[in-house]
């Protein structure tokens, strides 16, 4: 029984992730996601209490897997400049994946305070790695530096996100050259 119901949890953020990536949080509702699964409604809130319950465990589940993929990237590579490019590029690369798209939807919409600690906390993670590369390049305002090139990165997964004429190659080397030439600055 416990078998079933964690696959019918599975099943019900699967689907979640999709309508997110499909139609932004505005599509994330209990009557899609019983239709996406076949469920009954009340069965949807017998798992989750509301929509913030959803996008929390969502956090929880999916926000720790990409963060990590990022770590990697950034591990792997030996110089501090290395590990800013790793930064930039492995989060342009998650963009075409359903997983980010669905974090991306939710870090844009009214997020309760525990969904919004869970991404601080992912996030907070990368920011100080990101936050050590840059003092590792003799970088007089590390923080500041690292804020503002997550701002770089958003921005490049918007561009990309919203299939604008540059190719996300184009968009990502712009990314890269930005971020690598603006921290030497």
């Amino acid at each position: 029984m416990a078998e079933h119901r964690s696959m019918q949890r599975g099943a019900l953020l699967d689907a979640a992730r999709s309508l997110l990536s499909e139609g932004g949080t505005e599509a994330l509702t209990f009557p899609a996601l019983a239709e996406r699964t076949g469920l009954a409604r009340s069965s949807v809130y017998e798992y989750f209490r509301s929509r913030a319950a959803v996008v929390e465990e969502l956090c929880a589940v999916d926000f720790p897997v990409w963060a990590a993929e990022i770590e990697a990237a950034m591990e792997r590579a030996q110089s501090p400049e290395a590990k800013i490019e790793a930064y930039v590029r492995s989060q342009l690369g998650l963009v075409g994946d359903r997983r980010h798209r669905a974090v991306v939807a939710i870090s844009a919409s009214e997020l309760d305070a525990g969904a919004r600690e869970k991404i601080r906390a992912a996030h907070g993670g990368l920011v100080a790695m990101i936050v050590e590369a840059l003092s590792g390049l003799g970088h007089a305002e590390p923080r500041l530096a690292a804020m503002l090139l997550q701002g770089v990165v958003d921005a490049a997964v918007r561009r990309i996100e919203l299939g604008a004429a540059e190719d996300p190659v184009v968009v990502t080397e712009a990314a890269v050259a930005m971020a690598l030439r603006g921290v030497r600055g």
